[in-house]
């Protein structure tokens, strides 16, 4: 009877390692934001079991370089929380496998594949925003902004921070956006005067808005969900959706073509498109994929969904290589050193 117990015990030992050796090890990149990376992984392997996600996580512009180099060997199984124009660039290429995930079809239709099979399923929106720190606003006499235009006032000479498109999909989308409300020789002309008031272009689509939180610019051009998370935290900033129009992108997921995973990737894109999925992504965005889900993100400008600019992803994305490009040699000079 001892022996019983013990070969029992010995055998209840062993079972989590031979539940850990059954699980499906997925290779995610992303661009999601640091502090989304756990509750993201917890949700997802909460409710698929067999599945262990091991992110690989940067800037959009570098998570995207990255993939494309690696198109010929992909290292990726999936991406989960990537810029819609990195997707549609990277469809073109016939990098993305089609798949149209459980429940896909009830995504916005603005926010989902209109291939069928898809290649690629909507996970929220975010916008370009202002974030204005009214402490240094008040200590260096800066005029509150309402419009792109108010950004070129010479008062916020050096007080501006902006990401690099090249690097930040936030950068870019907030590029794309003039784009759509300028034209592009318009968004060219507005570029190099606001030049003249950027400090820095930084590598990070949050950095901007961080600077200006801590005091160190008095704006940060930015993005909805990190202006809103830092107000949330006491910041002392006003978060300025601009009235002539914003830039937005969507988060996507799709599967990477060659995965040796297939399965699992498949699961895990079917619970990227499921309502507990999406409840989660409203803890941090305002517009979601899927109709009927209610945000819980507290503070978040009421009237951001009337100011976006009319967006057409898969042109904007046919001509990224080229406009990146072009932004690079007319404004890289003011880029933080890269790390």
């Amino acid at each position: 009877m001892r022996r019983l117990a013990l070969l029992a015990c010995a055998l209840i030992g062993l079972a989590p390692a031979a539940e850990a050796q059954q699980r499906t090890r997925l290779t995610v990149y992303t661009a999601l934001e640091n502090e989304q990376l756990a509750p993201f992984k917890q949700a997802a392997e909460a409710a698929l079991r067999d599945i262990e996600i091991a992110w690989v996580r940067d800037s959009t512009g570098i998570i995207t370089a990255r993939l494309i180099a690696e198109r010929q060997n992909p290292r990726a199984d999936l991406v989960w929380g990537l810029s819609v124009f990195s997707l549609l660039q990277m469809e073109a290429l016939e990098m993305l496998e089609p798949y149209t995930p459980q429940g896909a079809e009830a995504l916005r239709a603005n926010m989902r594949s209109d291939r069928s099979p898809m290649t690629w399923t909507g996970m929220d929106a975010f916008v370009s925003a202002i974030c204005f720190n009214t402490v240094v606003a008040q200590q260096r006499n800066l005029p509150r902004p309402t419009t792109w235009n108010d950004l070129l006032n010479p008062a916020f000479r050096g007080q501006v921070a902006m990401p690099n498109p090249n690097s930040s999909g936030t950068g870019f989308l907030t590029m794309a956006g003039w784009i759509g409300t300028r034209g592009e020789a318009g968004a060219w002309d507005y570029m190099t005067r606001l030049h003249d008031n950027i400090q820095v272009y930084t590598h990070s689509g949050s950095a901007p808005c961080n600077n200006a939180a801590r005091g160190e610019f008095g704006v940060g051009i930015s993005f909805d969900m990190r202006s809103v998370a830092l107000r949330n935290q006491g910041a002392p900033i006003e978060i300025i959706v601009p009235s002539d129009g914003v830039g937005f992108d969507l988060e996507a997921t799709a599967i990477l073509r060659g995965t040796r995973n297939q399965v699992a990737a498949r699961r895990l894109a079917d619970f990227a498109v499921s309502r507990p999925a999406m409840e989660l992504y409203g803890r941090y965005y305002a517009l979601l994929a899927l109709p009927g889900v209610e945000p819980t993100v507290r503070n978040y400008p009421a009237d951001f969904a009337e100011r976006l600019v009319s967006a057409d992803f898969r042109t904007i994305a046919t001509q990224r290589d080229r406009l990146l490009r072009e932004w690079a040699n007319r404004f890289d000079g003011k880029s933080a050193p890269r790390n």
